[in-house]
């Protein structure tokens, strides 16, 4: 079975968002741990609020990671290792 462009990108798109979601935790660092917490804050600001969210670098990093796990993935799909008998056979469903 082929996948499609439209297929290929839509699986893509939803590890993308999944990995970006696993790497937003990274290198954050609030205003308590930057010592800017000891000050007052501004009228709605919390004290847990990102410094610097640093959302670029999290963007590269997340394709990059997205773009490795895609490829490892479709190698594996087109060696045969995520076809239905072999996944049915692993989960204990009978066809």
């Amino acid at each position: 079975m082929a996948t499609s462009i439209s297929t290929a990108l839509a699986i893509y798109f939803v590890l993308w968002w999944v990995v970006l979601f696993a790497t937003l935790p990274f290198g954050v660092r609030n205003q308590a741990e930057s010592g800017e917490g000891a000050e007052p804050q501004s009228p709605g600001n919390d004290p847990g609020a990102p410094v610097q969210a640093l959302m670029l670098r999290k963007v590269l990093w997340t394709t990059v990671i997205s773009a490795v796990i895609y490829g490892v993935a479709m190698l594996a799909y087109r060696a045969g290792y995520f076809n239905v008998e072999r996944l049915t056979k692993l989960m204990g469903i009978p066809l």
